[in-house]
């Protein structure tokens, strides 16, 4: 079982501290005491109520589409010159940064303020873990 701290939890969960510890009297997670005699959540059950909890925008693009990593969020910034530009978006916690031809950021409309979505393709993403 990966042990997760209360703390972290409530991080994760975009949550305070006591409404962790108010779900584990609930019964909605279940806890354990650690080695070190610290409450923890197992990673597996916190996974599990993390994506039944997610709330997720409408896509506004309302395409089929393979890529199955969609952000929705809020472009914050534009930063262009007569070539490329670097276009931010904030998608929940997220922060999205993309760089595109100042053409296509034209053709799009993008600018701050306006609804848009980051598409992920799989193979581009790195996973890491910590200090493993």
């Amino acid at each position: 079982m990966t042990e997760i701290r209360i703390a972290d939890a409530a991080r994760f969960l975009g949550v305070s501290d006591d409404t962790v510890r108010r779900w584990i009297e609930q019964g909605t997670l279940s806890s354990a005491r650690s080695a070190t005699g610290h409450s923890v959540v197992d990673g597996l059950e916190l996974a599990r109520l993390l994506k039944e909890r997610s709330v997720r925008p409408e896509d506004p693009a309302r395409v089929a589409s393979s890529a199955r990593n969609r952000f929705v969020g809020l472009v914050t910034e534009v930063v262009s010159d007569t070539v490329m530009s670097q276009v931010e978006l904030q998608c929940g916690p997220h922060r999205v940064v993309s760089l595109m031809s100042t053409e296509a950021v034209r053709d799009l409309g993008l600018e701050p303020g306006r609804v848009a979505t980051a598409v992920v393709k799989s193979t581009d993403v790195v996973v890491e873990t910590p200090g493993a």
